[in-house]
């Protein structure tokens, strides 16, 4: 397996870039009144969980610091979701695409998880000085 160099490389930042993209088409045909609301919190919240993982990516030499930061990915992609079934409920997003960004949220999740879980696979580790 090639040594992955960047937080780009990372199939979760690739899904939650590309969920974030999805959520700004999608929130485009959200009505006005929803522009400070709805709008605005589920477009910064799906952002987030990209943006966290470059932050977190760059703190991995500090396992605590890189976990914090993949927990507030997890926090962010939650709130994600539930504006997702806010969104649906209020008839703003179609029933497929509703399924369709939930299970990108769950997979980004699973992946959150298993990151959070298992930090050394991806710390940067000290190398002894000869």
């Amino acid at each position: 397996m090639a040594k992955i160099r960047s937080a780009k490389e990372l199939i979760v930042y690739q899904k939650a870039y590309r969920l974030a993209m999805d959520v700004f088409v999608l929130s485009k045909r959200f009505p006005v009144e929803e522009r400070f609301a709805l709008t605005s919190q589920i477009r910064r919240s799906s952002r987030s969980v990209a943006r966290n993982l470059r932050e977190a990516w760059a703190k991995r030499r500090y396992q605590a610091h890189f976990v914090s930061k993949l927990t507030d990915c997890d926090g962010e992609n939650s709130e994600t979701d539930t504006s997702l079934d806010f969104a649906f409920d209020c008839k703003y997003i179609s029933a497929d695409e509703h399924r369709k960004l939930t299970a990108l949220c769950e997979e980004i999740g699973r992946m959150l998880g298993s990151m959070i879980e298992s930090p050394e696979k991806f710390l940067v580790t000290s190398r002894p000085v000869a």
